[in-house]
């Protein structure tokens, strides 16, 4: 009973935020084409998110260790929200703004969570490790439904509340907010151990250097990555002139891939125990 009330209250404070994630994806390149933007100037706003990710997470799990990662999860609610908030300018600056910000705000999302449920997991709670991919198996299985949910979601309130494909970002700050309040407010604080940033990504190109098998792994990820993030950027403006409707395509997207998520876990651990290459 006590695992179950802490499972709980993370998950009470990590969906809601999940959900904000989710909500800004199916309309930003219709919003962005709204604001009159060529299709090489969205391309450069989606490169600035990206790019703020990416340099920014080889550093995240440093910062989120120095800083807590209670505060780093609020920190990183509340960049998404000045990303979302942004998202109302006219400006290509302020936009180009807003990506950065929600990129290092999702780097931090997915890295501070985490660590701060691993911790409480383990040091605080004692309780077994054997019990983390419960949990976790779970928001997996959440965030599919939210996934899904956000694209049906995301067309109604564009159409609903006759603000447009900007609809969206603006209910994600709500959810975004609720998640702030409640673990600013339930959780407790923690630390990781203190490092710099030159050792940490240190210890992580020996790693992929000493294993072979980590470096394919990690150029595998990495092309299957860049691929899901060219069909990002490309899906709208294909479907956009058969007259579809872009959340309703987005929830058909995820719920495909949590289709085959569960195809892939039945098929290893089934009658047909397939085994990944």
């Amino acid at each position: 009973p006590a695992f179950r009330c802490f499972q709980r209250e993370f998950l009470l404070g990590y969906l809601p935020a999940l959900a904000a994630d989710w909500l800004q994806g199916p309309l930003l390149f219709q919003l962005l084409q709204s604001r009159g933007f060529l299709r090489s100037q969205i391309a450069a706003l989606y490169s600035c998110g990206f790019a703020s990710n990416v340099a920014f997470g080889l550093v995240s799990s440093v910062f989120v260790d120095r800083l807590g990662r209670k505060k780093s999860c609020v920190l990183s609610l509340g960049l998404c929200s000045a990303s979302c908030l942004l998202q109302l300018s006219q400006d290509f600056l302020a936009l180009a703004a807003g990506r950065v910000l929600g990129g290092l705000g999702t780097s931090l999302l997915f890295c501070a969570f985490e660590s701060w449920y691993v911790h409480e997991h383990l040091e605080r709670h004692d309780f077994p490790a054997e019990w983390i991919p419960d949990t976790f198996s779970r928001v997996a299985l959440w965030n599919s439904g939210l996934a899904v949910a956000a694209g049906l979601v995301a067309e109604l309130v564009a159409e609903g509340l006759l603000l447009g494909p900007v609809a969206p970002f603006l209910v994600a700050v709500p959810f975004l907010m609720l998640s702030g309040v409640f673990a600013g407010k339930n959780w407790d604080e923690n630390y990781g151990k203190s490092r710099s940033c030159g050792k940490a990504c240190g210890e992580g190109l020996r790693g992929l250097v000493s294993d072979p098998r980590a470096l394919l792994l990690g150029l595998v990820q990495a092309l299957v990555e860049s691929i899901l993030l060219i069909f990002a950027f490309l899906w709208t403006p294909v479907l956009e002139p058969h007259r579809i409707p872009l959340g309703i395509a987005f929830s058909g997207f995820m719920a495909a891939s949590a289709a085959g998520s569960a195809l892939f876990r039945r098929g290893v651990s089934g009658r047909l125990r397939l085994q990944p290459l």
